[in-house]
Formats: C-alpha cells, sequence, structure tokens
C-alpha cells in the first residue's frame, strides 16, 4: 500500500513539474510581445505596440508566477535549485520590479532593456527539461543556418558601428584641435553608429535566441555549461546595456562611441571562443 502512495505521489510531483515548464514556456511566449516591442522601438525610435506588450507581460508575470508555485511544490523548496530554475527566478523577480516601478513612475522606456532581458532569461529558464530530437534534419539545417546568418549580420553591424566610433573619435579631436578634417560630420558618423548598432542589436538577439534553442535541441541541458555560451549573453547583455543607454538614456558622442568599441571587444571574444580558439582549446 504504501509503494502504491508513493507512486501515485510521484506521479503528482512529476506532473506538477510538467505543467510548470508549459505555463513557464507559455510566460516566455508572452513575453515575446515585449522582445518584439523592443525591437521595433530600436529599429524605428517608437513603437505603437507598447500598450499591448505590457498587457502580454502581464498576463506573463503571472502565468510565470505560477509556474515557480508549482516547481516549488513539486520541489519541497524555494524553485531556485539549478541554473535554469535561477534564471526563471530572476526573471520573474526583474518583471515585478518593472511592473511596480512603471505602476509609480510611468517609467515605459525602460523596457527597452528589461523586455528583451526578461524573454531571453525566460527562454533559458524554460530549457531545464530536454525535449524530442529534430523531426526533420532540413528543419534542423535551416535552423543552424538561419542562427549563421543572424549572427553574420549582427557581427556587420557591431564591426559597422565600431568604424563608425572609430571616425567619430578622430574627427572630433581633430575638430577641438582645430585641425581641418575630410571625415564627415559627426551628425553624420552619429547615426551611421545609431543605425547599425541597431540593426546589429537586432540580428545579435535573434541569434542567440535562435542559437539556444539549436543547442538545447541538439545536446539537452548540457549547452548551458559551455563557456562559450557564458561569454556570448555576455556580449549581449553588453550589447543590450549599449542599446538602452542610447535609445532611452540618449547617450551620444564620445561615451556613445567609447562604449561601441567596448562592445566591440566582446564580440571579438565571442567569435574567438566559437572559431578562433577552437583548435588550441581542443589540444
Amino acid at each position: 500500500m504504501k509503494t502504491v502512495d508513493i507512486l501515485e505521489d510521484e506521479g503528482e510531483i512529476s506532473q506538477l513539474t510538467d505543467m510548470s515548464v508549459v505555463w513557464l514556456r507559455t510566460s516566455a511566449a508572452l513575453y515575446a510581445v515585449g522582445l518584439l516591442d523592443a525591437i521595433l522601438t530600436v529599429l524605428r525610435r517608437k513603437s505603437q505596440l507598447f500598450p499591448y506588450a505590457l498587457g502580454a507581460f502581464i498576463a506573463g508575470t503571472l502565468f510565470h508566477f505560477v509556474a515557480i508555485v508549482e516547481q516549488s511544490v513539486a520541489d519541497g523548496h524555494l524553485a531556485a535549485a539549478n541554473f535554469f530554475q535561477t534564471a526563471s527566478l530572476c526573471a520573474f523577480l526583474i518583471a515585478a520590479v518593472y511592473l511596480t516601478v512603471y505602476w509609480r513612475l510611468r517609467f515605459a522606456s525602460l523596457s527597452v532593456f528589461l523586455f528583451p532581458l526578461v524573454f531571453v532569461l525566460t527562454l533559458m529558464g524554460s530549457m531545464g527539461q530536454p525535449v524530442a530530437p529534430w523531426a526533420d534534419t532540413r528543419v534542423r539545417n535551416a535552423w543552424l543556418l538561419t542562427h549563421i546568418v543572424l549572427v553574420l549580420v549582427g557581427y556587420a553591424g557591431l564591426l559597422l558601428s565600431a568604424g563608425g566610433a572609430i571616425f567619430y573619435l578622430l574627427a572630433e579631436r581633430r575638430l577641438k584641435r582645430k585641425i581641418p578634417t575630410q571625415l564627415p560630420p559627426l551628425e553624420t558618423l552619429d547615426a551611421l553608429i545609431t543605425r547599425s548598432m541597431s540593426i546589429g542589436f537586432v540580428a545579435v538577439t535573434l541569434a542567440v535566441i535562435a542559437g539556444s534553442t539549436y543547442a538545447f535541441i541538439e545536446t539537452g541541458t548540457r549547452w548551458i555549461s559551455e563557456p562559450k555560451i557564458a561569454v556570448s549573453l555576455l556580449t549581449w547583455m553588453f550589447y543590450l546595456l549599449m542599446v538602452f543607454l542610447r535609445v532611452s538614456a540618449g547617450w551620444r558622442g564620445r561615451r556613445a562611441a567609447v562604449l561601441a568599441l567596448l562592445v566591440v571587444g566582446f564580440g571579438a571574444l565571442t567569435w574567438a571562443a566559437h572559431v578562433g580558439l577552437r583548435p588550441l582549446l581542443q589540444k
């Protein structure tokens, strides 16, 4: 009789865990509306989608809360026992804090930074349980190709931003010293940095989503332990910070140019971790 009770308890715990993952992936899908709003804001400098994105974000936060509660009940303690649960909990806390700040201060521009961050953390948190392998190799190959193309577009935008930043610093220095220059006006270079940075950020963000999803399906939960993944996410975080400071906080000129060069440095480190240092690391 005790064995039957134990099996029933294990079945209930398994069901709670499965439902927790369902709610968590549902919240990630709702947070994706916020990600789209942030992307449109970066590309167009404004978006009419924010009221809908905010509503989806609120609903996603509620589903997220249910997911954490069910997982905590299944575990018998707060669901923060591994990286995936911790990422999920952090995303929920950030979402809750943002909603509190928004209701009090109506600080909508903060969403450009927090909507993508919450979505990516929630997406990673939802990858704590392996899924079925690719049903069709053509879909797998197309997904991988999409990831690669997005990475290349992102790096192209990042390099163009870096080039604009270098020319901006040179032109600014010459102007201060009243030295004649053949370089474009500072306004033109600043616009180049902004546009290339925006396109690059969108491409890199989609590449991170596509790449992490591909790695998750390919290797289960092992993908998160690879150092190159950590470097990639760190680079994306700096990229996100650069976009926020430029779009929402109004960073322009020298500070923005220096920040762009810093992100390029992290981008080079990411590229080296994925490609350039691979032969060395395999020795």
